[in-house]
């Protein structure tokens, strides 16, 4: 490597694992609040209500909004090692603090407090597995990095079964502070600073060291920083919203909107629709379960059939699988139909939206490629945080439990047609020779 001709002394394998492993408790504390839902609503003396359990859904999505957007700020500041040590502390303390909240106003804080460390350790563990991810696989570990959040989901979901039906929702808040003991020794020990941060801070001797060390390119890191800075001076508002592209900046926007929503809401919701419905808890919280590992699986296999037949159509079937398999959710049919429709349903939350981020991607050329994918997922946050609040508004609205998911399945149907209508992307010579390099723009990501 033009860094250096020694070998690597540690594998740059190992901070991809660390941050994986931070979004798989990411995941968890966001997830686990859906598998608690059926407890909190039964908490004797709360009096809690389905629309405020959707709003309390709703305050860590709120927090990790603020999170990420100062994140951003102080990365610059303080560095990618420091702020993900800090927020791996904070919404651990913070999950200690939900499991001992008296009533649900201080929950519905402590949610919001927690919120600001997930959303903050996000954009760091991004930047810091693309950085340390072997060059040319840097987008399947980026995106095999993400799947931690539903492996969370899934482990939320199994401690849920284990410990839900006796001891209530309060331990699962709990384990949401085992980083402090599992994730933060190890990332103290071993997770390095970026080596980007570094060069920014013109710390040239400490990046060339942990570029030797971890086998880090470092002459293609000052292209890749020199690359970054020019597209963030190029490109802004003007270059997503100007003739060519308005029409489907919006519609981006729009789709991820409704993805995100699909995501967060169905696993705020989806255990309490199933006891709704009848199942017993048990039962209800399978099918959190099945969600999960389904969005795991076929986020995978959408990613490959994208690759193959392109983005548009995959992410078009996803969506309309999705609203067939939540009009099936409303059907009394048999159970094991149900399990099916669930697994699918995952594909068409998590899974889509993995689709639209890696449409959104390849759609612009590389010099706005971060700004669109910066505008996408600000739009799909207020996607996220609406997601809660309308399977909660719904749900107390009492028309019915079929309505619950009907009123999922319409985002969903509307997600697809905001994809279909997307037009085919414009490119100029230069920009279309630009996109061939996916990886200049990821470090940005």
């Amino acid at each position: 490597m033009s860094a250096s001709t020694d070998t690597p002394h540690r594998s740059g394998l190992v901070v991809v694992g660390l941050c994986f492993l931070t979004i798989v408790f990411d995941g968890y504390d966001l997830i686990v609040y859906g598998s608690a839902v059926p407890s909190l609503l039964a908490e004797p003396g709360w009096g809690l209500g389905p629309a405020q359990a959707g709003a309390i859904g709703s305050y860590a999505l709120v927090g990790m909004l603020v999170g990420a957007l100062s994140a951003g700020a102080l990365t610059d500041v303080v560095g990618r090692r420091r702020i993900m040590l800090s927020g791996i502390t904070w919404f651990s303390a913070m999950m200690v603090a939900c499991a001992l909240a008296p009533n649900p106003e201080l929950l519905g804080l402590f949610r919001f407090l927690a919120g600001l460390g997930l959303g903050g350790v996000i954009p760091s563990a991004i930047a810091l597995t693309v950085e340390y991810a072997p060059r040319g696989r840097r987008q399947l570990y980026n995106a095999l990095m993400f799947v931690g959040y539903s492996v969370g989901g899934v482990l939320a979901a199994v401690c849920a079964l284990a410990l839900a039906a006796e001891h209530g929702w309060r331990p699962l808040m709990a384990i949401g502070a085992a980083p402090l003991v599992i994730v933060l020794p190890l990332a103290w020990w071993f997770l390095p600073e970026s080596v980007g941060y570094l060069l920014a801070k013109g710390r040239e001797d400490a990046a060339a060291t942990q570029a030797r060390r971890y086998g880090v390119d470092l002459a293609a890191m000052r292209e890749e920083l020199s690359a970054a800075r020019s597209a963030r001076a190029a490109a802004g508002p003007r270059a997503l919203f100007g003739k060519g592209s308005l029409t489907a900046t919006l519609l981006f926007g729009a789709a991820s909107f409704c993805g995100l929503l699909l995501v967060y809401g169905l696993n705020t919701w989806l255990p309490q629709l199933m006891r709704q419905a009848g199942y017993p808890l048990g039962s209800a919280l399978t099918f959190l379960l099945v969600l999960n590992v389904g969005a795991i699986v076929g986020g995978v296999l959408a990613s490959l059939l994208a690759d193959r037949f392109g983005p548009k159509p995959v992410t078009v079937s996803a969506f309309l699988l999705a609203t067939v398999c939540l009009v099936v959710l409303s059907q009394r049919v048999d159970t094991a139909v149900l399990f099916v429709a669930v697994a699918i349903a995952g594909l068409g939350s998590v899974g889509t939206q993995i689709l639209v981020n890696g449409f959104v991607a390849v759609h612009y050329p590389a010099s706005v490629r971060a700004t669109a994918l910066g505008w996408a997922l600000g739009v799909g946050r207020a996607g996220a945080i609406v997601g809660p609040l309308f399977g909660g508004w719904v749900l107390a609205s009492g028309i019915g439990f079929q309505w619950n998911f009907y009123g999922f399945a319409v985002p969903a149907l509307v997600g697809a047609l905001l994809i279909g209508l997307v037009p085919r992307a414009v490119r100029h010579s230069a920009a279309a020779a630009d996109d061939l390099d996916l990886t200049k723009e990821e470090s940005t990501t």
